[in-house]
């Protein structure tokens, strides 16, 4: 895995490990690179418990990130998300199922996970789609993608010709 300098940091409550286990089963060449436990001072200052998991350390499809067991302080919002480029829409459908839990939170590609993580799938040529399509395409491609719940590429397709 390559070093890069910028790793995302998920807050969790308490299911850290969890998420971090169930991200793995989801996106392929991923693992578990190191889980840290609460000792005696770090419990006292979060008020977790010692012994409790603190932090993860994972790669997703080699993305370095780490988890967080840090209380109920913070939850996510749609301000951030990760975007997963997809290669066919049998890829774009594997990632709804495996990921998506609210299916009234979904719009355009976005969804929610069971931690309340938001997911972005959109198929890998979107920006070839957009950026060769005249000014009319464009906008016929913007608004199939409007409608859209689910990333429906043929759809996206056949606006953009």
């Amino acid at each position: 895995m390559e070093n890069k300098k910028i790793i995302p940091c998920l807050w969790f409550n308490d299911n850290a490990e969890e998420a971090a286990n169930y991200y793995i089963s989801v996106f392929p060449n991923s693992k578990i690179i190191q889980t840290e436990r609460y000792n005696e001072a770090g419990s006292k200052a979060s008020g977790m418990p010692n012994g409790s998991v603190m932090t993860v350390t994972f790669s997703l499809d080699e993305n370095k990130f780490m988890a967080l067991n840090g209380g109920p302080a913070f939850k996510f919002s749609e301000a951030v998300s990760f975007m997963i480029e997809c290669t066919d829409q049998k890829e774009i459908d594997y990632y709804y199922k495996k990921l998506s839990v609210h299916p009234e939170s979904e719009q355009c590609g976005w969804l929610k996970d069971k931690f309340g993580l938001s997911w972005q799938i959109i198929p890998k040529d979107f920006g070839k789609i957009m950026g060769k399509a005249d000014p009319e395409k464009k906008t016929k491609v913007m608004a199939a993608l409007m409608k859209m719940k689910r990333i429906d590429l043929n759809e996206l397709e056949k606006a953009g010709k």
